[in-house]
């Protein structure tokens, strides 16, 4: 945790969380390099000297006792609950957890234990070397929270200033989606990205089945890949079809309706254990793309070159830096210029 993109970085993104918080806030900090240790019990967020000058005395040194650190500060959070609070523990790793409690099974099984108590679980990752995206995800996932890499101040800046509430406050847990589309519309269909938060579709009305969660002013894009009815498909891609038990409608959608697809959403409130269901039907308008959704398309087409995906087709690293030039809009963070940097290096890299 040494190096200029670890504590240092750790140091400079929590400073910057210091000084949102407010009187009514409390903070407590926990380390965990060889044994976990409590080095600022709960302290008032009008304090902020007091905090930041506990910030400044963190060290790196010794092994990695991640479990030990995350069972005592969810101890130290369940001390120190705050009635209708946003109760949270934020776990800072360069993800090299090397003693006691280390295997993914046993770091969800902990965290899945005392996300009962009310107190959810934001992951950040540091650095390059041991951090591994999967494994933080799932931590979080199983923790109720969200997950996020922080590689340099810009993106601190962006996870605990411009999306504070998106990283600290969960406004609904165990989000599912399910997608019906009309087959006299759709021949096939494909989602892009998302291989890790695929459920079965008997599991989207269990309560019981874990799913993703989302803060306060949090959007989430997901992006399908469609074959219109009556031309060739891919025999990869899964058919439209109407689905066997589904309720029988009076009068089913036919080609000349625009109506597209019936989304199911499910959510439960924060502190809920039954879900709430909104069915929306969408029409067919593919002439509606926000500047945000044609971003959203250039990040799916940057990702199909970066894993040489076998439905790239035409796609290109070109054809990327264009479409977010179009987008760009005013960027005042410089975030979306960042990723035409970002495409620029990995066309100079591909083989």
């Amino acid at each position: 945790m040494e190096s200029d993109d670890k504590l240092p970085l750790v140091k400079s993104a929590f400073e910057l969380l210091v000084n949102q918080l407010r009187p009514q806030d409390r903070v407590s900090i926990v380390v965990y390099a060889g044994n976990a240790g409590l080095v600022l019990p709960s302290t008032s967020g009008s304090q902020k000297t007091a905090i930041l000058d506990a910030i400044a005395r963190l060290e790196a040194g010794g092994s990695t006792a991640g479990g030990a650190g995350l069972r005592l500060a969810y101890d130290v959070a369940q001390k120190n609950f705050i009635r209708s609070g946003n109760n949270r523990v934020i776990l800072a790793t360069d993800g090299d957890f090397n003693v006691g409690v280390s295997s993914d099974a046993e770091m969800v099984r902990l965290i899945e234990e005392r996300r009962a108590s009310g107190v959810f679980l934001t992951a950040l990752g540091f650095g390059t070397g041991n951090l591994k995206d999967s494994k933080m995800e799932k931590l979080a996932d199983h923790g109720n929270g969200h997950y996020a890499y922080v590689d340099n101040l810009l993106e601190a800046k962006k996870v605990f200033v411009r999306e504070l509430g998106a990283t600290l406050r969960t406004v609904a847990k165990d989000v599912k989606l399910q997608l019906e589309f009309n087959p006299a519309r759709v021949a096939a269909y494909r989602l892009i990205g998302y291989e890790n938060r695929l459920l079965n579709d008997a599991d989207f009305a269990n309560d019981a089945k874990d799913a993703g969660d989302m803060g306060a002013g949090h959007t989430v894009t997901a992006l399908y890949e469609i074959i219109p009815a009556g031309v060739e498909t891919d025999p990869d891609l899964p058919e439209a079809t109407r689905l066997r038990y589904q309720r029988i409608r009076t009068q089913l959608p036919t080609a000349k309706s625009k109506e597209l697809l019936t989304l199911k959403l499910r959510y439960k409130e924060p502190d809920a254990s039954r879900s709430n269901m909104i069915t929306r039907v969408v029409l067919d308008d593919s002439e509606v793309q926000t500047p945000d959704f044609r971003f959203a398309s250039a990040v799916a087409e940057f990702g199909l070159l970066l894993r040489e995906s076998k439905y790239r087709k035409n796609a290109s690293y070109r054809d990327v830096i264009e479409t977010v030039r179009q987008t760009l809009g005013e960027d005042q963070d410089g975030w979306r210029s960042e990723l035409i940097d970002l495409v620029k290096k990995a066309s100079t890299m591909q083989r």
